[in-house]
């Protein structure tokens, strides 16, 4: 019933018109939404589970790795010096290869080009640890993503995907996100989808996960074919939604329903 019922509340959405965007003075981030319970463990390092994959992050960057034989710590030093505000500006410009990547594309190819070390798995414990850990240098700060203007193409094509209706239910984010936001959807919020958390624990995981595995997840929700992990419309989407969340502050690790 539980399902039947999500599906219909979607349908629902589905025959909505489009709104404008959110105007910027009402922009809320999805700690907003959460419980005091929920809060209350994010706010609490010693309660957020989503720290443990920090720890581990920070064991991971002082370890060797690869043909180099060399650590994040032997070029970057103190991540809490040398990592203080990078999250905020990703996914950011590569020049290299035209195109945005990532935060965790770029410990990718810093491991590839400088480590010589094979790059690690998406979502695999490692990587997310990884995240963690450079995303928390950054925790406070306000996000800068989208300030590059080399980098406006690829925000204006995560804005489409973002308003583009697809998959069975013929949904778009947006028709959930700035359309429905503080409705409820099978009993949760339906929040303003601002990635001021990623990576974070979802209690529905049990688990950190990336913004990339939240796209996915809801993307299948609507029945459509989700993009591969590391996608250039991933990363577009990934791009748009942190760019209009720009001012906001980074939490990373968040916790979430």
């Amino acid at each position: 019933m539980k399902i039947i019922g999500c599906i219909a509340i979607l349908t629902a959405i589905a025959g909505t018109a489009l709104a404008a965007d959110i105007p910027q003075s009402e922009r809320r981030s999805g700690t907003s939404f959460m419980s005091p319970d929920t809060r209350a463990m994010q706010d609490e390092d010693t309660a957020n589970p989503g720290m443990l994959w920090v720890l581990d992050g920070e064991a991971l960057w002082r370890r060797k790795a690869g043909v180099a034989d060399k650590a994040c710590a032997d070029c970057h030093t103190d991540a809490r010096v040398s990592m203080k505000g990078v999250a905020a500006h990703y996914p950011a410009f590569e020049k290299a290869f035209g195109k945005p990547v990532d935060l965790e594309q770029r410990i990718n190819l810093c491991r590839t080009n400088h480590q010589q070390a094979t790059p690690l798995a998406y979502e695999s414990h490692e990587l997310l640890a990884l995240a963690a850990y450079v995303a928390r240098q950054s925790r406070g700060m306000p996000i800068e993503t989208g300030d590059d203007p080399e980098i406006a193409p690829f925000v204006e094509q995560g804005r489409e995907l973002f308003m583009q209706r697809q998959g069975q239910l013929n949904l778009g984010c947006a028709n959930c996100h700035d359309d429905n936001w503080d409705k409820k959807l099978a009993g949760s919020a339906i929040t303003q989808a601002h990635p001021t958390g990623y990576p974070l624990y979802r209690l529905e995981w049990q688990s950190l996960g990336s913004l990339q595995r939240r796209l996915r997840a809801c993307i299948t929700g609507i029945r459509a074919q989700p993009y591969d992990y590391g996608s250039p419309e991933l990363v577009a989407l990934e791009l748009y939604l942190m760019s209009r969340a720009r001012g906001m502050a980074i939490e990373t690790p968040a916790v979430r329903p």
